[in-house]
């Protein structure tokens, strides 16, 4: 069965299908010590459960084999995005439309490093969306450099926009749904999910309309004394002099 409660079991690792038994092998003991349940830090036995089911089938050949054979059959079986965010014909489903395609983009440049392209026909069928409605999404996350169009029509994330993917998917609710749950999960990213980040001391984000991000940063100590030292420089008087010591001699 391809897909089971931890989801494509490659994605899940944050590998590539035509990873080597030796990378396989290295990424799960990356992974497995990080959720491990006895590490107080960041264990969970949830994630590290699946985490071992997936190395069990990819670690082994025949069933390694098998499982491939079953993810050819099944690809075209996914449940399209559409079924779980609204897409429809308006503010709100062109800004979901948006989050959409770079959360399809962001997980082929997790785990395709080397490939990250993905083809229009291919982001069409991954939302369910006809691709009449998606030429406005794709020329605006283009314009803001978000996403970057290759000669033969392709897509890719830019840096650009998997910084806007990693700092907003706990403040925008729909991505973090799509990156949970309307996509295959990685391993990482079902943890992050159940533990949201919930620090806005350091940084604020603010998202506007146009998705642009606001950052708010604290100031440092250093920034606040030498504001300090200014605003009394500010406040002397502009004729006060020093008082010469008078000679006795």
């Amino acid at each position: 069965m391809v897909e089971t409660q931890t989801g494509n079991y490659y994605e899940f690792l944050q590998i590539s299908p035509h990873a080597d038994a030796d990378t396989i092998h290295r990424v799960y003991r990356f992974l497995a010590a990080r959720f491990h349940p006895d590490n107080q830090a960041t264990g969970d036995a949830e994630t590290f459960a699946g985490l071992k089911a997936a190395y069990d089938v990819l670690s082994d050949a025949e069933q390694r084999a098998a499982y491939d054979a079953g993810c050819e059959g099944e690809a075209s079986c996914k449940t399209p995005l559409s079924a779980a965010v609204d897409f429809l014909d308006s503010l709100e489903g062109e800004m979901n439309r948006r989050l959409a395609v770079l959360a399809v983009l962001y997980f082929r440049r997790r785990t395709n490093p080397r490939t990250p392209e993905v083809t229009l026909t291919e982001i069409e069928s991954r939302m369910g969306f006809p691709r009449d409605y998606l030429d406005f999404t794709t020329w605006y996350l283009l314009k803001k450099g978000y996403i970057t169009r290759a000669d033969n029509s392709d897509f890719t994330l830019t840096v650009a926009g998997v910084d806007f993917i990693e700092t907003q998917r706990a403040n925008i609710p729909v991505l973090n749904r799509l990156l949970t749950s309307g996509s295959d999960p990685s391993a990482a990213d079902m943890a992050a999910a159940k533990k949201p980040s919930t620090r806005t001391s350091d940084v604020q984000m603010i998202v506007l309309p146009d998705m642009t991000v606001i950052r708010d940063r604290r100031r440092s100590s250093r920034e606040r004394r030498l504001d300090s030292l200014d605003r009394d420089q500010d406040m002397r008087p502009a004729d006060m002099t020093v008082a010469k010591p008078i000679s006795t001699h």
